[in-house]
């Protein structure tokens, strides 16, 4: 009897985890198939704001970046030009009035929201040792958050890259994504600057 019901144990354990990986899967689809795209150069990008409560289900979980003032930009990034392109990515979310908003880092994100810091005491006495800094535990506080930020600094020919970029705004129409920081690997040559409209063509 004790080995049946470890074994009901074990089988409702595999399927719980097997349930939780379903929920955290996460993949884009290839950049031509979203409505918010360009393609210049042999290079299409996407460029698709996540603002529903199921957008922010399927990419982060139980995090909701747009609740404390986050727009989380997925960019899709397809090289077709027959050449590796390296990226150093400088991402601005434009508003309809023009106006630039920089994108800001994942760990930036995850401190949103957070209570503020107590004073240290102890002011003037150091460890020794260096002591780990402490994690954050605020709401924004997710492994999808940065797990699912833009990352890759190459992408080989015929090769596709994915992430999320995140700015401190709130979705307009008339708003745009702009991305410069893209040039060829082998020449180091340049590539124009990408501007995609967020409004749905």
């Amino acid at each position: 009897m004790q080995r049946i019901l470890n074994w009901v144990a074990i089988s409702l354990s595999i399927a719980a985890l097997s349930a939780a990986d379903k929920e955290t899967r996460f993949a884009a689809k290839p950049a031509a198939d979203y409505p918010t795209h360009v393609t210049q150069e042999k290079l299409t990008i996407a460029a698709v704001p996540y603002v529903t409560e199921e957008d922010m289900k399927a990419a982060f979980g139980k995090a909701d970046p747009v609740k404390y003032g986050v727009l989380p930009v997925l960019v899709v990034i397809q090289n077709d030009t027959g050449k590796a392109i390296r990226i150093q990515p400088q991402a601005e979310y434009v508003e309809s009035s023009g106006h630039h908003v920089e994108a800001i880092s994942a760990d930036d994100v995850q401190r949103i929201g957070t209570p503020p810091r107590r004073k240290d005491t102890n002011i003037g006495i150091q460890s020794p040792i260096p002591l780990p800094k402490k994690k954050s535990n605020g709401p924004l506080a997710a492994w999808e958050i940065t797990g699912r930020a833009f990352s890759a600094k190459m992408i080989p020919a015929g090769e596709q890259a994915s992430g999320f970029f995140y700015f401190q705004a709130r979705l307009e129409p008339g708003s745009k994504f702009y991305l410069i920081g893209l040039s060829e690997a082998s020449t180091g040559k340049e590539l124009f600057y990408f501007e995609v409209p967020l409004d749905s063509k």
